[in-house]
């Protein structure tokens, strides 16, 4: 989201600083924009530091006119105490009754209901030395007598009164932001106390009247405070004052509002961070803080009762809200008039620089207008000859007149320059294809000398291996018939190896007469006769049918050729037959061999035909494909290597070709094919064949 923002306050920043216009008027502004902005900082500053210091004494002088009236209180109960013993009615008890008689306790219950008090009693001086509690509020001599605030525990409210304890005891409610109760009621109560000293009329000390206020779910005080601290008028509308008596960290009375509005949060806690400075380090707290279920502007300071020991907090606060309401109030109606003022300087600056940005606007559109293509100038402004931008206009003008002048040169220039490269580039284009026929020339070529190297080398040896060989070979089979002849009946125990002698020397005599074929071609010079292709191709089903069907494998004819070429009907057969062998081998084992034949086409025209075989057998890896025509080369370990080389060479003989298509793991398929015209018979003999006559036309039915 930063880089967003910052992204496209530098794209304003871009825009207002690209031109002259926004420029000037930037200018223009800055001054009474700096000058406003710095006014406003000022006054936010001043507002929030002055405000929140004003707030901040106005919260701690509330808190002082709280503790004077808890003073007070204390005070004046003891001058209440210390004048009730002046009255006729109680110096004549004491002189005339026991402490015991039901007559003290009426008139004690009424002065305690007369007074405000929660509780009211004479004790003797024994019994005061006795209570811990009371022993701290002895007053000394002439002083009328002591008040303080004390916490007292349960038994010891029960002690003094029953009522006193069901009083004080209140539930506690778990309260954002504070300790979790360890507990679920407080019944202890906090009691401002008072014990004064009576005498009788001789002066003599006789007791003390122990009487105090429960300041436990007590209203009187904190409303009496906060009338005194927050009159109408102090604060802001809507904002709401609160005073709050705290017994360690429970709220025990107070005007903060409950949830439901009407009720007193009495049983709430404070919030953790003021009892850790208050009660825990015995500071003041003089900060917002929150305050049961919102913000307040608030003070704490702690309650010690007359040992010093911290006890409890008093608390004076307001709202906060109001006063960010009207603080926000503020700082819009100060921007709303910084916006006025911002519009109306701007609309100022820019109807008096009028005079100024027309020019320029000018100027703008007819560079813009001359960037999309057109053909403008700027022309009469209207302004004196000396001034600055008519100049520029000027200038301006001559300058798009001498480009339009060299542009239009450069034009020309360069239509003459795409003229010659067209015509070089149609010049190199045709000794670009001149060179790829030559060098496609010189490829066959140079394959077909090394096709002549490897027959006249072979035709060298197979001379030699042909006479070296017949001979041995007719001595061994005259030897075997010899041998034969010798053992009479006895050689039938070893016909089965005499016959394998015999089928190894007539394979020797095939290797040789296949040597002979291949490194003569000359023998191969059979006659030519226009024959039509399908029926040799069944004849060929008729000759392998048998091997094929110990093999289990399945020859499948999809015949479509109908034109007759010129071929050799016995050579033809031997081609055919070594590629339906051929693909019966790469199945190894059950399957079938596809043979087809169609028309081949060149558009309409017919060229000749074409013939199919295709198996589904291992295929041929794509390294191998270039080699497989090759003398020799085999990948079977009982092939010669040979029957392939010389049914290419056959099939070069009749004009044609021969081509493979293999994918390893999906088959081959080879495809033969042959001229309506052989080139031997019409005097084209070397001829080399295009690669545009190789293969048939996407027309084709390749079965």
């Amino acid at each position: 989201m930063w880089n967003r923002w910052q992204r496209l306050f530098r794209n304003d920043i871009k825009v207002l600083t690209s031109t002259v216009r926004y420029r000037l008027l930037v200018l223009m502004l800055l001054p009474v924009l700096v000058t406003l902005a710095s006014l406003v900082f000022i006054t936010i500053y001043w507002n929030v530091t002055y405000t929140s210091t004003q707030l901040f004494m106005k919260v701690r002088s509330d808190l002082a006119v709280a503790q004077g009236v808890v003073d007070a209180q204390s005070r004046s109960q003891v001058s209440s105490l210390a004048g009730l013993q002046y009255g006729w009615e109680f110096n004549r008890l004491v002189q005339t009754l026991t402490r015991s008689d039901r007559a003290m306790d009426r008139l004690l219950e009424q002065s305690r209901e007369r007074l405000g008090l929660t509780f009211l009693r004479l004790l003797s001086i024994e019994a005061v030395q006795q209570d811990a509690m009371l022993r701290p509020l002895i007053p000394s001599d002439g002083e009328p007598g002591r008040s303080s605030l004390q916490v007292l525990s349960r038994a010891q409210m029960l002690r003094i009164s029953p009522v006193l304890a069901r009083d004080a005891s209140m539930a506690l409610e778990p309260t954002p932001m504070a300790q979790v109760p360890l507990k679920g009621f407080e019944q202890r109560g906090m009691v401002l106390r008072s014990l004064v000293a009576v005498h009788d009329q001789q002066g003599r000390h006789i007791g003390f009247l122990d009487g105090g206020l429960l300041l436990n779910h007590d209203t009187e005080l904190v409303d009496q405070i906060r009338s005194l601290t927050y009159a109408e008028g102090t604060l802001p509308p809507r904002a709401r004052g609160t005073v709050t008596l705290f017994l360690d960290n429970v709220r025990i009375s107070t005007n903060v509002p409950s949830q439901d509005e009407y009720g007193r949060a009495v049983g709430t806690l404070v919030s953790e961070q003021v009892r850790l400075k208050v009660l825990e380090a015995g500071q003041m707290w003089v900060d917002r803080a929150f305050v049961y279920n919102d913000w307040y502007i608030s003070a704490y300071a702690p309650l010690e009762d007359i040992q010093g020991n911290r006890i409890g907090m008093i608390y004076t606060g307001f709202t906060e809200a109001p006063f960010v309401y009207n603080y926000l109030l503020n700082i819009f109606e100060l921007g709303t008039i910084l916006l006025l003022v911002l519009l109306g300087s701007g609309l100022a600056v820019y109807f008096g620089a009028r005079g100024l940005l027309r020019p320029i606007d000018r100027i703008h559109s007819v560079v813009r207008e001359v960037q999309e293509g057109k053909d403008r100038r700027i022309g009469d402004l209207g302004l004196d000859p000396a001034n600055e931008l008519a100049q520029l206009s000027r200038q301006f003008d001559r300058m798009l007149d001498q480009l339009q002048e060299r542009n239009r040169q450069i034009q020309l220039a360069n239509e003459q320059l795409e003229q010659k490269v067209e015509q070089r580039t149609a010049i190199l284009k045709e000794r670009t294809l001149q060179l790829k026929r030559n060098i496609t020339l010189l490829e066959e070529t140079r394959q077909q000398l090394v096709t002549n190297e490897k027959l006249v080398a072979l035709g060298e040896m197979t001379a030699g291996i042909a006479h070296e060989i017949n001979n041995p070979t007719a001595v061994i089979l005259g030897n075997i018939e010899l041998i034969q002849m010798e053992l009479g009946e006895d050689a039938a125990k070893v016909d089965e190896e005499i016959e394998l002698i015999f089928q190894q020397v007539q394979r020797i005599k095939g290797i040789i007469q296949s040597l002979l074929q291949y490194a003569r071609p000359g023998d191969l010079a059979m006659p030519l006769e226009r024959q039509a292709i399908n029926p040799i191709i069944e004849e060929m089903l008729v000759l392998v049918r048998h091997s094929l069907r110990k093999q289990q494998v399945e020859v499948i004819l999809d015949l479509n050729a109908d034109q007759q070429v010129e071929v050799n009907r016995q050579q033809l057969l031997q081609v055919l037959i070594n590629l339906v062998v051929n693909a019966a081998h790469a199945l190894d084992g059950k399957g079938e061999v596809r043979v087809s034949s169609g028309n081949w086409l060149d558009g309409e025209q017919v060229k000749g035909v074409w013939i199919s075989v295709q198996d589904d057998g291992a295929g041929i890896p794509e390294e191998l494909q270039s080699r497989i025509f090759d003398p020799f080369f085999t990948t079977r370990k009982q092939g010669t290597g040979l029957g392939l080389s010389l049914s290419y060479g056959i099939i070069r003989r009749f004009g044609g070709v021969m081509e493979v298509e293999s994918t390893p793991g999906v088959g081959s398929t080879f495809r033969v094919c042959l001229p309506l015209h052989c080139p031997v018979l019409n005097g084209n003999e070397g001829t080399p064949i295009t690669l545009q006559q190789r293969l048939p036309s996407g027309d084709n039915d390749r079965g």
